[in-house]
């Protein structure tokens, strides 16, 4: 006589939090890709917003402005949760840690930002995308540091990222565009603010967390614009559209994407998703701009773009192996 199993017995376990954790990385990984591409196009914003307005002052404005998205975000969003203020309803320990840990990311961005823009003044929007876009390559270099384990696809694409940078920023006389190191200056403080926001996510609240960042960056953008560069109204107003996208767009929504995101991706993975706003800074600049790029700098971005899918493909495909192979091992 058969026996059935019981019920219990043949339900399949752990189906649903499967379920439910590619779909969190799934999610993760969207919203990220719309960040880049965000990101890739606001190049363009911060480009134009040259011919109006200081770097600084254009920071400062713009993440003020995204900080005033967010907040207006993180006021619906508590209101629909019935709380009064995210920093009312945390212990004051985790306040202070959440400042704490929200004005580091800030003065990252902050730095970050500012050799961004000040670089994008002697260089050209592709090349100020596809350089930024190296903390692919700089966030598995870092985790070196934190004794995380590297492996092999990580120095090949470290390898073929650095070689691509060449042939984009060195040109035939071998000399590299004073913006070009900006560039990569601002690229290795980002690098570092990627990795602390995959730690400090897990900690707070996303939107508190990123509110706090965005004002700390502004003000201190700010303090200095108010100090280096020329403030004249009829400067900002014709600066307006440029800060509106930079920073409702930019700020407002991607950077606070990268927050909420982060808190289902590791920092490599991230790093290789955010990376591909080279190719839409590249793509933005030629739509917008005009923006064209010699045989020898095309050859450096098709390089990068190797580098950076190099670092995503091979580490899954060595997983695989690994996996199969000791799926095949006798027991």
């Amino acid at each position: 006589m058969r026996v059935r199993a019981p019920r219990e017995a043949i339900r399949p376990a752990r189906t649903f939090p499967l379920k439910t954790t590619t779909r969190h990385h799934l999610r993760a990984n969207l919203l990220m890709l719309v960040a880049a591409m965000i990101w890739g196009s606001a190049f363009v914003a911060q480009r134009l917003s040259l011919d109006a307005i200081g770097p600084f002052l254009f920071t400062g404005l713009r993440f003020l402005l995204g900080a005033f998205v967010v907040l207006i975000v993180w006021s619906l969003a508590r209101r629909r949760r019935g709380a009064v203020s995210a920093l009312q309803s945390v212990p004051a320990a985790s306040n202070r840690t959440l400042w704490r840990d929200g004005a580091l990311l800030g003065l990252l961005v902050a730095g970050s930002i500012s050799c961004q823009q000040i670089g994008l003044q002697y260089t050209k929007v592709a090349n100020a995308g596809f350089i930024s876009s190296l903390y692919v390559v700089i966030v598995p270099l870092m985790g070196v540091a934190l004794r995380h384990q590297t492996g092999v696809g990580v120095w090949l694409g470290a390898m073929l990222a650095a070689l691509g940078m060449y042939f984009l920023s060195v040109d035939e006389h071998f000399s590299v565009q004073y913006g070009d190191w900006l560039q990569l200056a601002g690229s290795v403080v980002i690098s570092a603010q990627v990795v602390l926001v995959s730690r400090f996510a897990r900690r707070h609240d996303a939107l508190a967390l990123a509110l706090v960042q965005f004002v700390v960056c502004g003000v201190v953008s700010l303090a200095i614009g108010l100090v280096v560069d020329p403030l004249r109204i009829a400067d900002i107003v014709r600066a307006a559209p440029t800060i509106l996208y930079g920073g409702a767009l930019s700020v407002g929504v991607a950077y606070t994407i990268q927050v909420v995101a982060q808190k289902d991706a590791a920092p490599a993975h991230a790093a290789v998703i955010f990376s591909m706003e080279g190719v839409f800074a590249a793509l933005a600049g030629w739509l917008v701009l005009g923006e064209t790029l010699a045989s020898r700098a095309l050859l450096g971005c098709a390089l990068m773009l190797a580098g950076l899918i190099v670092c995503q493909v091979m580490p899954m495909w060595t997983a695989k192996r690994s996996v199969a192979s000791d799926s095949a091992e006798p027991a």
